[in-house]
């Protein structure tokens, strides 16, 4: 990204079956109890479990702005992979889900609205199949890979070519280039051969976009908590996601980008521009993927 099942007391465990050897305590995996307490006095002030999904999640995400960017917030063991949360750092991913997992907790009767079932939410969207198996590469490391998975489960449908999407040349490199800045993968050296093939797997699918000189024309049709993946190009010409963030529609009607903005723009989380201004900030930006929630 630029710039870049449930809880027992103490403990959280991926799955019943891995429960021994992927536990971590409870305040490595989940931090900011006062921000989460917050956030659910507000859901029920409002009533945002009135709302649709969407609604909900734009609604999520509008009461986090102003959290601080945090860069990898989901490195955080050097070994076991677990369901995280931390709602004092958030980068652009976690902000998205995070947003998305407490629109879908609020599904839950009010006693449920507890850090276990967010945290199970978060495990429904962020791991392949829905599942945390305490391995690193269980967890859906890049965008495009994350729209297959949570598409293919019916979660969200991937708008992106009904709305005007093309095929572009696809590659998805970034933690394998890159692997000296990840955790899990400094430590653990022998996941860099999976990583790359769970990586040409990724690349070998279509990666479609709405190229960003067309986004103008597709903002009507955008709703409140889309998630809106920005995809940009490199040198070489392919194309891979970069960004993401959620669609916000202010009361003027324009159609904005909420997204957690790196410490070397706003450093916090923000309603930005317009989206299809956002999008011409810059130059390796070339369009935008898009889905939408559906439970």
């Amino acid at each position: 990204m630029r710039n870049w099942k449930f809880i027992i007391p103490l403990v959280l465990v991926c799955s019943v079956a891995t429960a021994v050897e992927t536990r971590l305590p409870f305040k490595t995996v989940f931090k900011g109890q006062d921000q989460f307490n917050r956030l659910v006095s507000r859901a029920k002030s409002e009533n945002w479990k009135a709302l649709p999904i969407g609604e909900r999640t734009a609604a999520a995400g509008q009461a986090l702005v102003g959290t601080r960017y945090k860069h990898f917030t989901l490195e955080i063991d050097n070994r076991i992979e677990t369901p995280s949360v931390n709602f004092q750092g958030m980068d652009c991913w976690t902000f998205f889900e995070i947003a998305l997992a407490f629109a879908r907790m609020l599904d839950e009767p009010e006693e449920n609205w507890t850090p276990e079932h967010l945290l199970h939410y978060i495990e429904l969207d962020r791991y392949r199949g829905g599942e945390c198996t305490g391995d690193y590469l269980s967890r859906l490391h890049y965008l495009e890979d994350w729209l297959y998975d949570n598409d293919r489960r019916r979660l969200i449908v991937d708008l992106t070519r009904e709305l005007g999407g093309v095929s572009v040349p696809h590659s998805a490199r970034e933690m394998t280039v890159g692997w000296r800045h990840y955790r899990y993968l400094a430590h653990n050296r022998s996941l860099l051969r999976p990583l790359a093939q769970m990586e040409a797997r990724v690349s070998s699918r279509p990666l479609y976009q709405i190229p960003k000189r067309r986004v103008a024309a597709a903002e009507s049709k955008l709703r409140n908590g889309d998630i809106i993946g920005i995809i940009s190009r490199d040198r070489s010409g392919l194309y891979s996601t970069a960004h993401v963030g959620l669609a916000l529609r202010a009361n003027d009607g324009v159609l904005h980008f909420m997204h957690a903005s790196s410490p070397g723009n706003s450093g916090k989380v923000v309603v930005d521009a317009q989206l299809s201004k956002y999008l011409y900030r810059y130059g390796s930006d070339s369009g935008i993927l898009i889905a939408r929630p559906l439970r």
